[in-house]
């Protein structure tokens, strides 16, 4: 009877949401129901602050600073020309971007969320590329952190690196297929121009000093969009009506509680929801398919984070959003084959502690010389058959 009071709340506020246009209203309507359950329940709230700020200073903050810091001191000193001169025709041909993209590459698969975005929006406000440009470099450049990939969830989460290392190979292909799915316009478009470049030449005290003061704002940034969602996860954990709607959807579905809150709780935010589904009680292989879509698509968090580089261009989210969906259908995919083509003689019981390597790692060696030769492979076939 509990449960049905408040599943008829539930879907009160649902229709009331959803007739509601003026966006807000609605925004009002949400800060609200989440103020009064901040007031019922303070200790929630501050465990989910606690806990975002732990996971943002132990895991995000470390690896994301030293790498804002370097990335803004070789944008300072024209790191984006040096680039595209050195590779970026091998980079970015195969994937119909502008050499001037590479730099974006490089820094997203490197460093994951949310920098791809923020360096391809800097690109396009430099007028370095275009709109239409910008819009598919912020799906092509769009991969979590390999540090993320393989640390917290290959040997945190799963206890073994070496499903990391398929893990990463399959968002990193499924990157690469993005770009050569998406449609393009002429690639050719806003290139840099062969005439003799001048070198910028800054002071390095100057440079630096104004590299660390933008990592920080960015840093403190992207940590307020961690903490918040964390709360809200935390919330939602906590909250009678979404455990007793998970429980019913369980029962209704024959699927495990687990993994159906993994995945609500992933789309919010995915570590959260990664950490969740790596500790359920689901098969292996589920597991891997529903965590390679939920850092693939990156969640509410990191998509927050990503429109709040977008914003002031008109880019549609949700053609972004739409691209994240089915890339994470790409990664989750890819995952399924990789593993059970190279890893089929394993079963999960066989699997060593995190700190051994297990399977079979000339396949794994095989594959990451492809993914390295492959942009280089497709831009020569296309260049033999007169490929535009």
């Amino acid at each position: 009877m509990t449960f049905l009071f408040y599943f008829l709340i539930f879907i009160i506020i649902l229709i009331l949401c959803l007739s509601i246009k003026n966006i807000n209203v609605l925004i009002t309507i949400i800060c609200s129901i989440l103020i009064v359950q901040i007031i019922l329940a303070p200790k929630v709230c501050i465990d989910g602050v606690i806990s975002g700020a732990l996971l943002f200073f132990y895991k995000v903050f470390p690896s994301l600073f030293s790498f804002l810091v370097v990335s803004n001191i070789i944008l300072a000193y024209d790191g984006v020309y040096i680039y595209s001169k050195l590779i970026g025709k091998l980079l970015c041909r195969p994937l119909r971007l502008p050499v001037n993209c590479s730099f974006v590459l490089i820094i997203s698969m490197l460093c994951g969320y949310p920098l791809g975005a923020k360096y391809a929006c800097e690109l396009c406000e430099k007028n370095l590329i275009d709109l239409s440009t910008c819009e598919r470099l912020l799906n092509i450049a769009s991969n979590a952190s390999p540090l993320f990939i393989l640390g917290s969830v290959g040997i945190s989460m799963f206890k073994n690196s070496t499903i990391g290392y398929i893990l990463l190979l399959s968002n990193l292909l499924s990157c690469m297929i993005m770009g050569l799915l998406m449609p393009s316009k002429n690639i050719y478009i806003n290139q840099i121009h062969e005439k003799k470049h001048i070198y910028i030449h800054e002071n390095i005290g100057k440079v630096i000093k104004s590299s660390i003061e933008n990592t920080i704002k960015n840093c403190m940034s992207i940590g307020g969009f961690v903490i918040i969602f964390s709360v809200v996860n935390n919330i939602l954990k906590n909250n009678f009506l979404f455990n007793s709607l998970i429980q019913w959807i369980s029962k209704f579905m024959g699927i495990s509680s687990d993994i159906i809150e993994g995945s609500f709780l992933g789309i919010i935010e995915m570590t959260n929801g990664c950490n969740l589904i790596s500790s359920s009680t689901a098969s292996f292989t589920l597991k891997i398919i529903i965590v390679s879509f939920l850092f693939t698509f990156s969640g509410v968090s990191i998509i927050s984070q990503v429109y709040s580089f977008t914003y002031k261009f008109k880019i549609s989210m949700k053609k972004y959003v739409i691209g994240k969906i089915f890339q994470g259908i790409i990664c989750s995919t890819l995952s399924f084959l990789i593993y059970h083509l190279f890893f089929n003689r394993l079963s999960e019981e066989t699997f060593l502690p995190y700190y051994k390597i297990t399977g079979d790692l000339s396949s794994i060696y095989a594959f990451i010389l492809l993914l390295l030769i492959l942009p280089w492979l497709l831009f020569r076939i296309g260049k033999l058959f007169h490929i535009s």
